[in-house]
């Protein structure tokens, strides 16, 4: 199994469409709302601008994303990180971050948030990436826990 990234362009925008809708739809169907699901292109193109994004390919397929943005000295706030549902569970995520910290080689502290609901997510951040939790906070009413990685 090969891994890579790819820098998203504006042409990449309906496909990533795609990607986030797959990898959120299960979200969407239980909240009936989510914010990485039914994006326009339009929204995704702005977004591609706006924060980048790396599309993540698994043996040249693209099977998920990762975003990451400054938030101030040092510090980058990784927006997203999704993957397909057939690909979750192979080690893909875990390259995801470790590809975020040598891309941004220059990076002190990491911050990404997860719904907590999302056990599975909150395991694989702390467990297997190295993150710790350092809050909690609501965006409607989804509880979200606040990862931080230091250097």
């Amino acid at each position: 199994m090969i891994i890579e990234f790819k820098q998203a362009a504006k042409d990449d925008a309906r496909l990533l469409v795609e990607i986030y809708n797959a990898s959120f739809y299960s979200d969407y169907q239980r909240f009936g709302t989510c914010p990485g699901y039914g994006k326009t292109i339009e929204m995704m193109e702005k977004s591609i601008r706006l924060n980048p994004k790396h599309i993540i390919l698994c043996d040249h397929k693209p099977v998920g994303c990762v975003s990451c943005h400054l938030i101030g000295k040092q510090e980058y706030e990784i927006g997203c990180l999704c993957v397909i549902p057939n690909y979750q569970g192979k080690g893909i995520g875990t390259q995801a971050i470790q590809f975020v910290k040598d891309y941004y080689d220059d990076w002190k502290r990491l911050t990404l948030v997860t719904p907590l609901y999302k056990r599975e997510n909150v395991r694989f951040y702390t467990e297997k990436c190295g993150f710790q939790i350092v809050d909690t906070e609501k965006d409607c009413d989804i509880e979200l826990v606040r990862f931080l990685m230091k250097r």
